[in-house]
């Protein structure tokens, strides 16, 4: 599975996982190791809390070495014929109209315009040509058209 990332998104998980791996690993060591010392582990609340801890940075690391070794980096588009993953789309529906950003499902925002290429309203869009429909169905099943009306900045 291939995920697709802006380069500066997979810069931040890159950083991410580098603090996972060294500071937090170790922090999380050094509680467990404390949390020895009070004694009787079966009703340990402080050792059990830091072995969970241990587990979600442990699994988190393991989703971001996954995430870093599939990214396909998206190369920002500008002036391009057809809406591609990276693409700045504008779309006009009941004579509004809306820009919208092509992205992998990692930088999901909508609420920032940007959507994911999984999206059903991304999944319409891919390979758009100014001119053309976008129609696809919301979570409700109503259909919903968009037309695009400029591909780029």
């Amino acid at each position: 599975m291939n995920y697709y990332l802006s380069a500066a998104r997979l810069e931040e998980l890159k950083k991410e996982l580098v603090e996972l791996k060294t500071v937090k690993r170790i922090e999380i060591s050094d509680r467990i190791k404390k949390a020895k010392e009070y004694g009787d582990l079966s009703e340990n609340a402080e050792y059990e809390n830091a072995r969970e801890e241990q587990d979600r940075i442990e699994s988190r690391i393991e989703e971001l070495e996954d995430i870093i070794k599939s990214a396909v980096t998206i190369k920002k588009a500008t002036q391009q014929e057809t809406v591609d993953i990276g693409s700045t789309v504008e779309v006009a529906r009941n004579g509004e109209k809306r820009k919208v950003v092509i992205v992998g499902s990692n930088e999901t925002r909508p609420e920032e315009g940007l959507i994911s290429n999984e999206s059903p309203l991304g999944r319409a869009l891919l390979g758009k040509k100014v001119g053309d429909e976008a129609v696809f169905k919301n979570p409700a099943g109503k259909e919903i058209t968009y037309l695009v009306t400029k591909i780029g900045e």
